[in-house]
């Protein structure tokens, strides 16, 4: 994580000192839980608990530079601080049961901060999406004119893949927010799948159907990818606006505001700095999805290749991708849109985006497919070098007027028509 890209929200939830406290509540979750169950002395707990213990990283990591273990480390510190009651903390448990039970509370926050922020930016989406849900504009298929959409329809559709991802993200969490209390390598040598449930309750969590010594890494792939499917999604939006930005093209841009700069040498310009930089951070966030797969595959009841990768991926793809959010939902929500030059590229295709309605009109009139597609196509490419007109070619065309009249070919110059369902699909997607 670097700050630049690091909302204060996620510096907090990945910092040390939540770490440690994190470690800590599973710790006198376990510990209280083995009080109910006659394996630690009653009252523990609270005891540990009324003290409470100022945690202090730095003499956590003097430790470890000796111990070379961060849970030991951990521990001894704890012990430090409170005496005689921590020598019951971690009965029964191994180090994992720490590692993981808290990372899976710190993912299923991190999980629930994100889903917030993707709320924000579906709102935002769905607010100009139906504010220009009537707007008409050129649709393009290869970036080539096609038929017309409109900025709203084409704002909906966004809508639609980021709902799909805040699904998938959602599940994810679900998946994630699981622990294990299981001891060496999950057999409850040492403690009970009771002690375990209510330990992991306590903490917001449910138990590992088959653990080993740690909790199964596909359940963290399947969040880094459905996270990797959001950042997708927010780069195929900013994609889009820069492209709509584009001086030729120029149908809608970021908001520039009072005193913004755009180039040190150019004074004119105005760069679509978010979206390029929105395309930029989602490839950080996909770099995490490879590794996190590599996880799953641990030698045996458990190696640590995992866990230096998830020390890395795991603060640095949540805090990006919620950076991520925060800045595409401001992207969306200041985006200047100009709906007289949609109109002007909607002119400047001549027509020719009536072609298909020409093609079906003719096949209703009972000529063969291929053949109409022939016919449209010779018209349409005349005007496309500048030979007349689209329209124009096509009531010249002997060929056109021997099955279709002229008000049968007008009919097909429709834009209503051929918008007429565009409504229907924003509702849906917004629904």
């Amino acid at each position: 994580m670097i700050p630049r890209y690091t909302p204060a929200a996620f510096a907090t939830l990945w910092s040390a000192e939540t770490r440690y406290a994190t470690w800590l509540e599973v710790e006198l979750a376990a510990c209280e839980a083995m009080e109910t169950h006659g394996l630690v002395p009653e009252g523990t707990g609270g005891r540990i608990r009324a003290k409470q213990p100022k945690l202090d990283a730095a003499r956590i990591e003097e430790i470890e530079r000796t111990v070379k273990h961060d849970v030991i480390a951990f521990l001894t510190h704890v012990e430090e601080l409170v005496g005689e009651d921590a020598r019951w903390l971690h009965r029964g448990m191994t180090s994992s049961d720490v590692l993981d039970s808290a990372l899976a509370v710190v993912l299923g926050r991190a999980a629930d901060m994100l889903v917030q922020r993707l709320d924000g930016l579906l709102a935002a989406l769905a607010r100009r999406a139906r504010e220009h849900a009537r707007t008409p504009m050129i649709g393009r298929s290869h970036g080539i004119f096609a038929e017309p959409v409109t900025f709203g329809l084409a704002l909906a559709g966004h809508h639609a893949e980021l709902a799909r991802g805040r699904a998938r993200l959602a599940a994810a969490a679900a998946e994630i927010k699981v622990g294990k209390i299981a001891g060496a390598v999950g057999t409850y040598a040492h403690q009970s799948p009771a002690i375990e449930a209510e330990a992991l309750d306590a903490l917001g969590l449910t138990p590992e159907t088959v653990s080993t010594q740690v909790v199964a890494r596909d359940r963290h792939a399947s969040f880094f990818c459905a996270m990797g499917l959001v950042a997708a999604g927010i780069e195929r939006l900013a994609t889009n606006v820069r492209h709509w930005q584009r001086s030729e093209v120029a149908e809608a841009e970021e908001a520039f505001t009072k005193g913004q700069k755009g180039s040190s040498a150019m004074p004119h310009k105005r760069n679509p700095i978010l979206s390029e930089n929105l395309c930029g951070l989602a490839r950080v966030v996909r770099a995490a999805v490879v590794p996190a797969l590599e996880d799953v595959s641990l030698w045996h009841e458990r190696d640590i290749s995992h866990s230096s990768v998830e020390r890395m991926i795991g603060p640095d793809a949540t805090a990006t991708l919620g950076f991520m959010l925060e800045r595409a939902t401001g992207l969306v929500d200041g985006l200047v849109v100009y709906p007289e030059n949609l109109k002007k590229n909607l002119d400047r295709a001549a027509e020719l985006y009536f072609s298909e309605a020409v093609l079906l009109a003719l096949v209703g009139a009972g000529m063969a497919r291929q053949d109409a597609y022939v016919l449209v196509q010779r018209n349409a490419m005349r005007a496309w070098s500048g030979d007349g007109t689209f329209r124009g070619n096509l009531g010249a065309d002997a060929d056109i007027g021997a099955r279709l009249s002229a008000d049968a070919l007008a009919a097909c110059f429709d834009l209503d028509h051929a918008l007429a369902h565009v409504p229907a699909i924003v509702d849906r997607a917004l629904a």
